[in-house]
Parts: C-alpha cells; structure tokens; sequence
C-alpha cells in the first residue's frame, strides 16, 4: 500500500517500484489524500481550471492518475475518505491551509480512521509513505505521514509488517548536483552542496533499494499522463534522456517499521521491500500472495 497527498506524487516518488510489484502480480494500492486543487497547471489551454478561477483542477487531475496508474499497471486506486473529502493545503503557511476541507487541517483519528478502513480490507504486508517532514515538507506530505503512521498503530494485529518512508541517499543528490550544474534547467537551483538540501538520507539509514528500471518507460508514461504538474521542459525528462533508465527506475527507501531482510552491497540495502516476509502464506506463488 502506498500513502501519498496528490496525484503525482506516486509517480515522481514511487512510480517505477509500484510498477515493479504490479508487474510480479502483487496486489498493488494506491491511496492519495487529496485531488491537488492547488497545483500549477503548466498546459495553458488549461489555466481556467485553476483554484482562482473556475476551481476544477482536482477533477481534472482524477484523469491524469487515472491513465498514470494504468501506465503503471496499478488498478487498485483509492481516494482518502473519497475524492474531493480532503482539499490540497498548498504550500506551508499559505492562506489555503486554513480551508475548512484542507487536509492539513483534517482531524488525525478521523482521517486515519479511513485509511484503517482500507487497511483492514486490503491487510497490506507493506506500507509505503514519507518520512516526518514529508520529505520536503508541504503539509499534505506531513499529514500523509501522520495519517498513516496512526492508521498503522491503530491496526493492531492487522498492520502491515513493514512500513517504509521514501528516501533519497545522499550520494545520489549529489551525483544529481553534478549533473545538472551546468543545466538551464537544474532543480537544485544555487545549491551546491547536498547537505544543504531538506531532504536526503546518509546511506546508513538506507534500508532498501528498488531496481525497477525494467519499468522505467512506464514510469515515464505515467509522469506524461500528470501534463498539468509537469511540463515537457521538466526535469524529470531531463533525467529521463539524460541519464537513462537507471535515474528514473531505481527508488530508495527508509524503513520505519519492522524487522530488516537479507540485503546486500556496500550498505547491505534490501532489493525487495517484502524481503524477510511469509509472502506465500495465502497459497500462491510469492508475488501474487504479497500486497503491498
């Protein structure tokens, strides 16, 4: 199970590892807390949607993670409480955080409580969210961690074995830094050292590392199909012609709950996040018995 805020996320952060398992036939779902009603809208024929305006991004962006989980092979989809019962926060300390419906603002029990809902009907051995500063720090990002840290303690017995926050090692930031120094178009902007970023993990809190460059043309499908967030001159596309399958198809992860597989390697990653796990206990073959 996958907990994220807004459609995309799961795409940018997770997308090639969702691809991975759905593809090896576990059951894959994907929980997103909000419609994003508050994103750019980098399509220009589509700037009337905006939330200043006619307020209609959010169900157009139903759309877009609707094609990017197909692209994805996910078919396991779920809107927190139902679309539309969360509204996108935006960013830290912007007026939107104080919208009745904004999901910062939403009640800790009650909204994991939905997502305990999903938990107990879907029984994920493994559940897969941010870290506690959401990893970069927007709102919905940290009540998506909160949400799914007390759904998971709320479970009891019924929580998934493992619980996994999305990570990016530092080395590979400033592997990134020293590629896109010279770039028009570099996302790290005036940093230079990756120290300096609020996020990254040193690779000794690494725990597992996905390799789902098999799957990383999917991964670009799906960051295709979220055209309003991510414009043509990303880059994320950049990455993707640049740098191969290898930038986009590999994810890390820190885990958070639970006892760490067999890894291997310099740090002794995991190469599988079910690593450890009875993932045949319901009688069929390994990947289909797991749900992630």
């Amino acid at each position: 199970m996958f907990v994220h805020a807004h459609p995309d996320d799961e795409t940018i952060g997770t997308g090639a590892t969702m691809a991975h398992y759905a593809a090896a036939g576990a059951h894959v779902t994907l929980v997103t807390c909000t419609l994003g009603e508050e994103g750019e809208i980098h399509v220009p024929a589509l700037s009337g949607l905006a939330a200043d305006q006619a307020d209609q991004l959010g169900g157009y962006r139903i759309a877009e993670l609707d094609a990017a989980c197909r692209a994805l092979g996910v078919t396991d989809h779920r809107f927190l409480g139902g679309a539309g019962r969360f509204r996108d926060s935006g960013m830290m300390g912007l007026p939107t955080n104080d919208h009745p419906r904004a999901f910062w603002g939403a009640d800790l029990d009650e909204a994991a409580g939905l997502l305990l809902e999903i938990i107990r009907e879907v029984r994920p051995q493994v559940l897969v969210t941010y870290d506690p500063n959401g990893f970069y720090g927007h709102p919905d990002h940290i009540q998506a961690h909160r949400v799914a840290m007390r759904a998971v303690e709320m479970a009891g017995d019924l929580a998934p074995r493992k619980v996994y926050w999305t990570a990016v090692p530092r080395s590979v930031l400033a592997a990134g830094m020293a590629q896109f120094a010279e770039s028009s178009d570099n996302p790290f902007g005036g940093v230079s050292n990756a120290d300096d970023l609020p996020f990254g993990s040193p690779e000794s809190e690494i725990a597992a590392c996905v390799d789902g460059q098999k799957h990383a043309d999917a991964k670009l499908a799906a960051i295709e199909a979220h055209a309003t967030q991510i414009p043509p001159t990303s880059w994320l596309f950049a990455i993707a012609g640049n740098f191969g399958s290898g930038a986009l198809g590999v994810e890390h992860y820190r885990l958070a709950v639970g006892e760490k597989g067999s890894g291997s390697g310099e740090y002794g990653w995991e190469d599988d996040l079910f690593a450890g796990l009875d993932t045949a206990s319901a009688g069929a073959t390994p990947a289909a018995a797991a749900s992630a």
